[in-house]
């Protein structure tokens, strides 16, 4: 999509495309989810092997891991889909800046601006070291 450059808000046609794209994005996770449970509730859970067994242990909780990975960040897309509503989508939450429609079109939950996150980045890598 092309965006309107020359204002830091978004078009209508601009909310209706975020919203698609974060929709597109629940209905992706949903459909995930949905075929881990059927895919648990069918697992033949009899092993002869307890190296089967415990590859079988290790797999589900990877499995699982990811599913609840996929869990916070469909929190996030609700979060992303209730600012869009109340017009706070493009608002970095640290400093009130505008994000850049390009950065939300690339991470549409993000709720930083491209500053503020490198920002915080810095911080991170800083106190790791």
């Amino acid at each position: 999509m092309k965006f309107d450059t020359t204002t830091p808000d978004l078009t209508p046609e601009e909310k209706d495309y975020f919203r698609g794209k974060l929709e597109a994005m629940i209905q992706e996770l949903l459909a995930e989810t949905g075929g881990t449970m059927a895919e648990m509730q069918d697992a033949d859970l009899e092993f002869p092997d307890p190296a089967d067994r415990a590859n079988y242990e290790f797999e589900r909780n990877t499995t699982l891991r990811i599913r609840d990975r996929e869990r916070k960040l469909l929190k996030k897309i609700r979060q992303s889909m209730d600012r869009l509503e109340h017009d706070q989508y493009n608002e970095c939450e640290e400093c009130g800046e505008e994000i850049g429609k390009a950065r939300l079109d690339a991470r549409p939950v993000t709720t930083l601006c491209i500053q503020c996150k490198e920002t915080q980045e810095q911080k991170e890598n800083t106190r790791q070291a």
